[in-house]
């Protein structure tokens, strides 16, 4: 739909221009230490550098749904790592895509956690208007040059920039102000099936409990240079659900003429039924029983959040960017973006049965499948949501329905008084901008890893520059902005320079 699922809750928020110049500066600001300025005044002479490894990473994609470029791209990974100066630098093996480890000891008194994924989403190479392993440098009109490919700015483009920033530190010669942890994953987009044992294998759990947060860069300005800073994010269950004849019992085993539709059941209608148990008669609320029992109401102060927000956010610009005329139910501004916040869902991905090519081929497919994903709010869990939905089928003469769980995790929630978060927002605020809170993001990450037990740490991300497109075609990064409030390659390096030195 053009934005991911990061990226939907970003609405604009109150934000004021950058007074650097375009795309590049942070060198203006007096009063800043000298060690800093020398590392600030290191970016541009890197730029054509940085870009290149950012179009050399795309053409490299991990997809770890497709098993590709495995073990390629963790040890592409460990090699920026270890470029960019960590050490110690490992692969992590799990039962799936292995993780990446390693830290910078720069000495210091604070220790940072820093998340990564080096996995990207698949792509269908005829949807894009640039060829999304190619990451060439093309004209945006309003916003400059944007490299895109896939990966562009999920998440290897603000990645890109963070390793960048670091490499502006050895290039002057500069130690780190803090400590770093890094700890990647490669199944990010399948659910992060995995992570789990990345960050609880005893050396990198050891390391990051030393942290005092864990935060994943990212491409934090929208188009109009505001930025927001987000408190947590839904959890996720991906699963597939599959219709059989032979797990039925009824229909055929196999593919048959749809002739036979009069006189033999249809495993694909069978599971259209299935689905549709599980959504209320307005076609969109989820009626799994106890489905909602553990979702925690929005607090007054999340409630807040979201007035301010979308009073300060265009409700036309968010419908244009998404090609949809109307809210869940009619429902106004405001009260669909309390929904965004406050509501879990039961989404159909995909739904695949029989002949889907040109023209006609008249047969009664034996098997149907649904890609489903179901978005969890606090404090609903997983394992408790999938042992509902399992249960519901049951109940509602379903029990042959295959329910396979692919990937998911738990909500995560931040305070926002910690001093992670108040870092982030002291940082925006020194650059110019007036960042804004929202509750949490509608889409997912597994953060949850880092707030529950037993590191409960706080967790989130940062980072300027802009970028869009992730799971869509033509997805990119910005480099050369031409908007003044935006800030290109060169500045989005630049205010992770900041946010270290204010971490410290």
């Amino acid at each position: 739909m053009g934005l991911s699922r990061r990226e939907f809750v970003q609405g604009a928020v109150a934000g004021a221009a950058l007074a650097a110049a375009p795309g590049t500066g942070f060198a203006a600001y007096a009063g800043d230490d000298a060690d800093k300025q020398a590392v600030l005044q290191e970016i541009p002479k890197m730029h054509a550098e940085n870009v290149k490894r950012l179009q050399e990473w795309i053409a490299l994609p991990s997809i770890a749904a497709e098993n590709r470029n495995f073990p390629q791209g963790p040890e592409h990974m460990a090699k920026l790592a270890r470029d960019a100066g960590f050490t110690g630098v490992r692969l992590v093996p799990t039962s799936g895509k292995p993780g990446v480890f390693g830290r910078i000891d720069a000495g210091a008194k604070t220790t940072v956690g820093i998340y990564f994924m080096y996995d990207v989403k698949q792509f269908v190479p005829e949807e894009w208007s640039s060829p999304p392993l190619e990451a060439r440098l093309v004209p945006m009109e309003g916003l400059g040059t944007v490299c895109m490919g896939r990966g562009a700015v999920n998440q290897k483009g603000p990645e890109n920039s963070f390793l960048s920033a670091l490499m502006a530190f050895k290039a002057a010669g500069k130690k780190l102000p803090v400590n770093l942890v890094l700890v990647c994953e490669g199944e990010e987009e399948i659910g992060s099936p995995h992570f789990a044992q990345v960050v609880r294998s005893p050396e990198v759990l050891a390391e990051l409990k030393k942290c005092i947060g864990v935060f994943m860069p990212e491409a934090g300005q929208q188009r109009d240079g505001t930025v927001e800073v987000s408190l947590g994010a839904k959890g996720v269950v991906e699963l597939e659900l599959i219709s059989s004849g032979e797990k039925w019992g009824r229909g055929p085993k196999h593919d048959v003429h749809s002739s036979l539709e009069a006189a033999v059941d249809s495993p694909t209608w069978h599971l259209v039924q299935a689905l549709n148990t599980l959504i209320e008669k307005d076609g969109h609320t989820p009626a799994v029983e106890g489905f909602f029992a553990n979702a925690k109401p929005l607090t007054p102060a999340q409630k807040k959040m979201i007035e301010i927000s979308a009073s300060k956010t265009s409700e036309a610009g968010l419908k244009k960017s998404l090609g949809a005329e109307h809210w869940v139910h009619d429902a106004t501004w405001v009260d669909s973006r309390m929904l965004l916040e406050s509501q879990p869902t039961i989404n159909i991905e995909g739904l695949v049965a029989g002949y889907t090519g040109p023209g006609g081929k008249t047969v009664l497919p034996h098997r149907a499948v649904a890609k489903i994903d179901m978005r969890l709010v606090p404090d609903m869990t997983a394992e408790d949501t999938l042992a509902k939905l399992k249960a519901h089928l049951v109940k509602h003469g379903f029990d042959d329905i295959e329910v396979n769980m692919s990937g998911g995790y738990d909500p995560t929630s931040t305070d926002p008084d910690s001093k992670l978060i108040q870092t982030q927002l002291a940082t925006y605020r020194k650059l110019g901008l007036d960042p804004g809170l929202w509750p949490r993001s509608a889409g997912s990450w597994p953060g949850f890893v880092f707030t529950g037990a037993p590191l409960n740490l706080p967790a989130g991300h940062f980072g300027l520059g802009h970028g869009t497109g992730a799971h869509a075609p033509d997805e990119y990064y910005l480099i050369e902005s031409t908007n003044p409030k935006v800030q290109g390659l060169d500045g989005a390096i630049g205010s992770f320079v900041e946010y270290l030195y204010a971490l410290a």
